[in-house]
């Protein structure tokens, strides 16, 4: 069975990629009395999405990513949503200040962490040791943990096993992330024995990320060979990580009762979701929409995440220069971690320039039109990064906009 099947363009989507004028014209109006740069979230969009992905994860609980929206605002209104239930957070301080803000009770870790003030802080509190679960693929992070404060002295610390979910076909031939050494079901069972062996900890989950399937789009535009290749990787790959997951999950279940499983990433909901050894599902890219996941034949959100820059100049009759541009996304240094210039149609980047950091020109029919003062609309390559550079987010419903402040406006850089 084909779980990565194509999908038609329907609904509030179709509606907003083929009227773009429209959009363009109604974020200039919402948005003409602020300054750029300026960032919106279009609601019916991140909530059109949050629906669609709630259907996707087929009745399983989604986790929502906080990396991918760093908005304390837009976390609580997609968690007040059907079939969304707790955080998965990047950093153990994030997670205190999200619960000690009231956004959850419930966050997972997706990350070791060695911040020994957290960890401190952390164990202080009994509510909090309760509300936040700790990643862990190594007894060593246990010691850690013990070196900071005795298991005489605190409360139990919730732990999640961080399995490794790379395909390994043959030999060294490694497919997926670097992240967990727990790979196998014995290596699992076997970490297992010793987490709960330790006094004063807790094994309460698993958790098994597949980057390879989740994070990496099947379809890359002008690429169709390499589009074939993931997609033969994905469907060889999803099978037996199904079969290894179950039975790690068995093996780490002789050891602790486990309160969930966790998987996947918007790019794989579906598929993730129709894993029996799964309990719950993560995702948050597919809330903002960034433009990676247009490279994805399964399921592409509805774009609803934009910033605008301020054309300044007309150094020749078909090119347009804003002023900034440079918001790269991480990962492996391509051109698919490039913004996208969204609104107008028809713009792109100067080869030999790209997206600058003070100054960005752009090319195509399209710029003949812009004048000083015009504003262009990009997309982000990835979802969260987007708020590493803006204060607040324009919340946009209809004709009316209200800001809400990201990570970076309340003073937070969690990893900065």
């Amino acid at each position: 069975m084909n779980v990565f099947r194509v999908t038609r363009l329907t609904g509030y989507r179709a509606r907003v990629l083929t009227d773009r004028i429209a959009l363009r014209r109604r974020l200039d109006r919402v948005t003409g009395h602020l300054e750029t740069p300026v960032a919106v979230i279009d609601l019916a969009a991140f909530d059109d999405n949050a629906e669609r992905l709630g259907a996707r994860a087929a009745g399983k609980p989604i986790r929502v990513a906080s990396k991918s929206v760093r908005c304390r605002t837009l976390l609580t209104r997609v968690l007040s949503r059907p079939g969304w239930r707790g955080v998965m957070a990047y950093t153990l301080p994030e997670a205190i200040w999200l619960v000690r803000s009231g956004v959850t009770d419930d966050v997972l870790v997706a990350y070791p962490s060695v911040d020994r003030a957290a960890l401190r802080e952390l164990t202080a509190d009994a509510d909090l040791a309760a509300a936040v679960t700790l990643m862990v693929d190594h007894p060593s992070q246990l010691d850690l943990v013990d070196d900071v404060v005795s298991p005489e002295g605190r409360p139990a610390v919730r732990l999640c096993i961080d399995l490794d979910a790379s395909w390994r076909p043959a030999g060294p031939l490694h497919v997926g992330v670097r992240r967990s050494p727990v790979h196998s079901a014995v290596q699992a069972g076997t970490l297992a024995r010793t987490l709960t062996s330790r006094k004063g900890f807790r094994l309460v989950g698993l958790m098994c990320y597949e980057a390879h399937i989740a994070g990496v789009g099947d379809d890359p535009p002008g690429r169709a060979l390499r589009g074939r290749a993931i997609r033969l990787m994905q469907s060889r790959a999803f099978p037996e990580l199904r079969e290894r997951r179950a039975a790690a999950v068995r093996a780490v279940r002789e050891h602790a009762d486990l309160e969930f499983v966790n998987g996947g990433g918007t790019g794989s909901v579906s598929a993730t979701s129709g894993d029996p050894a799964v309990t719950e599902v993560t995702a948050g890219s597919g809330l903002y929409g960034p433009a990676l996941f247009d490279s994805y034949r399964s399921w592409r959100p509805t774009p609803a995440a934009f910033f605008a820059l301020s054309v300044v100049r007309r150094p020749a009759p078909r090119i347009a220069t804003v002023l900034g541009g440079g918001w790269i996304a991480s990962g492996t240094a391509e051109t698919s971690r490039l913004p996208v210039p969204w609104l107008p149609e028809g713009l792109r980047f100067k080869s030999d320039e790209g997206a600058g950091e003070v100054q960005t020109p752009l090319l195509g029919a399209a710029a003949e039109q812009l004048r000083p003062g015009d504003r262009v609309w990009f997309r982000h390559a990835k979802a969260g990064e987007l708020c590493e550079h803006v204060n607040e987010l324009q919340l946009v419903d209809g004709e009316t906009s209200t800001p809400a402040l990201t990570y970076r406006g309340e003073g937070r850089a969690f990893l900065g």
